[in-house]
């Protein structure tokens, strides 16, 4: 069986470990701490970055450092993991979903504005598949309305948004005023559980590190700046063990060869797959001209989910594990008697419809091939009514 997903490993993250072990100092915020933290500033240009125990306490940080308070208004995607609302849900706010792009899973920038209310306090565009979202509209509805933008930059390292044909184009996670980052164990690069916030704007940097280390000013007492530490605001522990950012150092120094691999494995499925595309057999992803592609995930979208069900289990049976992603947050179990009843037609197509294949460093091309041959196969026999069929919502 093809995996979806396997750990890779260089080689050096036991090294590392037993050196942040051997150092003494093993409960966070040391040595590879402040070398990672270091690097992802340096490299991406984020004014500050601290390391978190995951994506989801990034975001909780996100919003505590936003004030975010009872009957606030958040708008997001619907099309996300439960991570990205749950970060709001817990201050108290109100979540109110923005619908997918038709050809693409991110959110529709056109339709945020007439969302907005006198109660709304930030937008959370999420970069899905590590594909920039519309930053530049996004932004400059932010500050008409004077809200702050939160990125949740999950799948987003080492991508960028294009800003024009003259201008540098800009990491991903370094345009809103807040970002996070996760290294969970399905990311281009990992550490296992983990994750990062970035800091863009510098009027957050004092606090956030002060909510990383439990709401005290622990951070400034070690460096001497203060004669004592105290407890000064509100904050957990977000911050992670050094044997968590050891493991992460040994990928972050292979970053290039990680994401050089997975960029060929996911030009290898594109253009084997693009004829099948033509075909109207199934959508491919689709790279807004804005947009670098990090290659976190290869996807297909079905035309019906039925078509999903039967070409997962086509897979299954052939060897291939590929699976589908996220459900509509607007219709959850939990969520769905607080939203507004509006229909998100788009981001419910993708979550009826949407199939990710194997995409991780150790996946060979040949092992590539072989996938979309099973595809091909699949096609051939389901044709006719592959591409007959459209969406309609279950």
């Amino acid at each position: 069986m093809i995996p979806f997903n396997k750990s890779y490993l260089t080689g050096k993250e036991t090294q590392y470990i037993e050196q942040a072990v051997l150092s003494g100092k093993i409960s966070g915020n040391g040595d590879f701490t402040k070398r990672c933290q270091a690097f992802f500033e340096r490299k991406y240009g984020f004014k500050n970055c601290l390391l978190t125990t995951s994506c989801t306490d990034a975001l909780e940080m996100c919003a505590i450092l936003a004030d975010i308070e009872p009957g606030d208004e958040i708008i997001m995607p619907s099309y996300t993991f439960v991570s990205t609302a749950l970060a709001f849900v817990r201050q108290g706010a109100k979540i109110v979903f923005a619908d997918s792009c038709p050809d693409h899973p991110n959110i529709d920038a056109g339709k945020i504005e007439a969302l907005i209310t006198p109660r709304t306090k930030a937008i959370v565009p999420v970069h899905y598949a590590g594909m920039a979202c519309d930053m530049e509209k996004i932004t400059r509805i932010a500050k008409k309305h004077n809200l702050l933008v939160i990125e949740d930059a999950a799948q987003a390292i080492d991508s960028f948004y294009k800003c024009g044909d003259d201008a540098e184009p800009k990491a991903l996670g370094s345009i809103g005023h807040l970002s996070a980052f996760s290294f969970h164990d399905t990311k281009n690069i990992i550490s296992g559980e983990g994750g990062m916030l970035a800091i863009n704007d510098e009027r957050f940097i004092r606090r956030a590190e002060i909510i990383w280390e439990k709401g005290t000013n622990r951070a400034e007492f070690f460096r001497g700046e203060v004669n004592k530490y105290g407890w000064v605001d509100t904050g957990s522990s977000f911050l992670p063990s050094e044997v968590t950012a050891a493991f992460l150092w040994a990928q972050i120094e292979s970053l290039d060869d990680i994401q050089t691999k997975r960029k060929q494995i996911w030009d290898a499925y594109f253009q084997k797959l693009k004829p099948f595309s033509e075909k109207g057999f199934f959508s491919l992803p689709q790279i807004p001209k804005y947009a670098a592609n990090n290659a976190h995930t290869f996807y297909i979208v079905c035309n019906s989910p039925q078509d999903r069900t039967k070409l997962i289990e086509h897979f299954k049976t052939n060897g291939v594990c590929a699976v589908f992603h996220y459900l509509s947050l607007h219709s959850s179990e939990f969520y769905k008697s607080r939203h507004d009843g509006r229909e998100l037609k788009n981001c419910d197509r993708f979550a009826d419809c949407l199939v990710r294949l194997p995409l991780f460093y150790e996946l060979t091309l040949e092992n590539a091939e072989y996938i979309c041959d099973v595809l091909g196969r699949f096609t051939k026999i389901n044709g006719k009514r592959l591409s007959g069929d459209q969406y309609v919502k279950p």
